[in-house]
């Protein structure tokens, strides 16, 4: 009868713990995160890492599967260095998201040994204990939260004390469980409806019924204010209503479940409860009323199964015998009619057609806990399955069947996609080998020790130009000419000896040739940093080819291996993915074995309800018609 704490999806477990690695902001320093708008307890920062950046777009895109393979890339890469603490324990929390909690507990433990904040180490272990406990794992769960060490925020706080009461009262210490709940209901206006029924629950297990008789019978009169309040008030109603009809109470019980809603999750038993109260106070026509109200309920529940020989049992306590006797008939003509619809559903599941079906009216593109069972199958009767699907054993194993089958797509995606990089590296060797000689064959052409052979001596030719002030050696073209030209005619005025005649043509020509020395040497600073800079970029330009020489001669010894690498990474890749493929389709069968089992076996359980109504309701009919033929036979020997 107690009430599981209420664990959040896999939304708000993420959320929290990725709250927990990003500053919130002060005025929601202490508010718990939540899964709708889980921005809304995160302050928008700039990402220090781009990569990192790219991760937390995909996760709040809903898209893990995604968000984790590309962060642990990421990681393996050292893209997120900035950011790295975070990073890591979003991964936990990624992880945690998938069920992987012994991984995600060791990331934990390594944040904490390499010295995190108190408020990223608290409230990891806060959230690893709770997916532990959800999944059934009591013992870890409890170690989980031994590792919390300071105080976590107000909400989380009350959290973590239920969680812990939830876990003493699994393990049958149920005073220790009420000393706990004591403590958090103190105030009685400040505590959570929760702890409070849960209190009321470990009293009564641990001993204390009036206390906690008392505590549930305060939270069935309190006021709800959401529909979640509202069932918590009806399910303590119900559970007080039931104790007391069991106790032959029937007044009792017939006060606490007229609290119980007609149109809540626990109406169905509640009617059936208020009829037996009705039977008890000898009042068949008053216990009709509910009973034929439910009686034309879903005939998946239990209670409206029930109802449905308690309403011919009415009759009969009426004296309406012939009415009683039709009904009955009509209670086993639909058991039988139900018994057929629940082999055709069990047929269903066995030959896989629910899980097919679940999967293709609920796709999810992504594995994680965001995939909702929102659409039942196209099946005989998917109405069958609507209790089911509410079960957590059945969400958790259908999750991994859905979780198994994404990775075999993505496994086999990649497989194939293993022969598209053996086509890429075959046409990258083969133009390798393609290009080499034409490449190597213009190295040749370009002779390249010539060259430097040459720049060395231009190198030395210009050295002594700029040590000797040589203006002549960057004449142009034109300016040679002249200079030569020059030349000529001074040489010819100089065999014509001192003839006075020639006086004026020494003149010009010294003229002449001392205008064109101080143009020479005018042009002789800028022509001499043109050639430096021109034989630097030879000289660069020649380093360069070299460089590119030594490189083409490594490649040719290191692309080959490199080729090979890569070929014998595409072989690895492939032998693990041979061996993962099976195993991946193994589990996914086997979850989906498991799946269809519990589905089988809640309808199984059904049909044995069914038979044992059966079973009664024809005993009762031989009984009316045992009586009738008395009746009959006493009439005709009065006669």
């Amino acid at each position: 009868m107690a009430l599981r704490l209420p664990l959040s999806p896999g939304a708000l477990l993420l959320a929290g713990v990725l709250a927990a690695a990003l500053p919130t902001r002060a005025a929601e320093a202490d508010e718990p995160p939540r899964a709708e708008g889980m921005s809304t307890s995160i302050e928008a920062r700039p990402v220090r890492a781009l990569h990192y950046g790219d991760t937390l777009f995909n996760f709040f895109q809903q898209k893990h599967f995604s968000a984790i393979t590309g962060l642990m890339t990421s990681q393996y890469f050292d893209r997120v260095a900035p950011q790295g603490d975070e990073a890591e324990v979003l991964r936990g929390g990624l992880l945690l998201s998938y069920g992987v909690h012994n991984e995600a507990g060791q990331i934990f433990a390594a944040l904490i040994d390499k010295g995190a904040a108190p408020s990223v180490r608290d409230r990891a272990w806060f959230y690893l204990a709770k997916i532990r406990y959800q999944r059934g794992l009591h013992a870890e769960a409890e170690a989980a939260l031994a590792r919390i060490e300071g105080r976590l925020p107000a909400p989380l706080l009350e959290e973590r004390d239920l969680l812990q009461a939830q876990l003493l009262m699994a393990r049958g210490d149920y005073v220790g469980a009420a000393n706990l709940l004591g403590a958090m209901t103190g105030d009685a206006k400040k505590a959570s409806p929760f702890a409070r029924f849960n209190l009321g629950v470990a009293l009564i297990k641990g001993g204390d019924v009036a206390r906690g008789t008392a505590l549930l019978e305060e939270i069935g009169r309190t006021p709800a204010d959401n529909e979640e309040q509202r069932s918590l008030r009806d399910r303590a109603n119900l559970a007080l209503g039931v104790a007391a009809l069991q106790d032959e109470r029937p007044d009792d019980a017939s006060r606490l479940l007229e609290r119980v809603r007609l149109n809540g999750l626990h109406a169905n038993k509640a009617l059936l409860g208020f009829g037996w109260v009705a039977a008890a106070h000898k009042q068949p026509a008053q216990a009709l009323v509910s009973w034929n109200e439910l009686a034309g309920r879903d005939g998946s529940d239990p209670a409206v199964l029930e109802a449905r020989i308690a309403v011919p049992f009415a009759y009969a306590q009426m004296g309406a015998y012939g009415q009683s006797l039709k009904f009955y008939e009509q209670a086993v003509d639909e058991f039988d009619d139900e018994g057929r619809r629940l082999d055709a559903s069990i047929a269903a599941i066995r030959s896989g057609q629910m899980i097919e079906g679940l999967l293709e009216r609920n796709p999810a593109d992504e594995m994680g806990w965001f995939g909702s069972l929102s659409k039942l199958p196209a099946m005989p009767h998917a109405a069958h399955l609507s209790q089911v699907l509410a079960e957590h054993d059945f969400q958790e194993a259908f999750k991994n069947v859905r979780d198994l089958r994404f990775l075999e797509s993505n496994l086999q995606q990649w497989r194939d996609s293993l022969d598209v990089f053996r086509d890429m590296l075959a046409n990258r060797r083969q133009a390798f080998n393609e290009r080499l000689p034409n490449v190597l064959a213009q190295l040749r052409d370009n002779a390249l020790v010539d060259l430097s052979v040459r720049g060395a001596l231009l190198a030395g030719e210009l050295t002594v130009v700029e040590s000797g002030s040589d203006a002549t050696a960057f004449a142009d073209p034109r300016e040679r000419d002249l200079l030569t030209r020059l030349a000529a005619v001074q040489a010819i005025l100089k065999q014509s000896g001192p003839a006075p005649e020639f006086d004026s043509m020494r003149e010009r020509a010294r003229l002449a040739a001392g205008v064109l020395s101080w143009q020479l040497a005018e042009a002789y600073p800028q022509r001499l940093w043109t050639t430096k800079n021109n034989l630097r970029q030879t000289d660069s330009a020649l380093h360069e080819a070299h460089q590119k020489e030594a490189a083409l001669s490594q490649a040719q010894r290191d692309e080959p291996a490199r080729f090979q690498r890569f070929a014998a990474r595409i072989d690895t890749l492939a032998r693990q993915l041979d061996t993962t493929l099976p195993r991946v389709v193994a589990l996914k069968n086997e979850q989906q074995g498991v799946a269809q089992q519990i589905a089988e076996a809640a309808l199984t359980g059904q049909k044995q309800r069914l038979l044992a109504y059966t079973m009664q309701a024809r005993f009762e009919i031989a009984q009316l018609i045992d009586r009738a033929t008395v009746a009959r036979s006493n009439d005709s020997a009065q006669h």
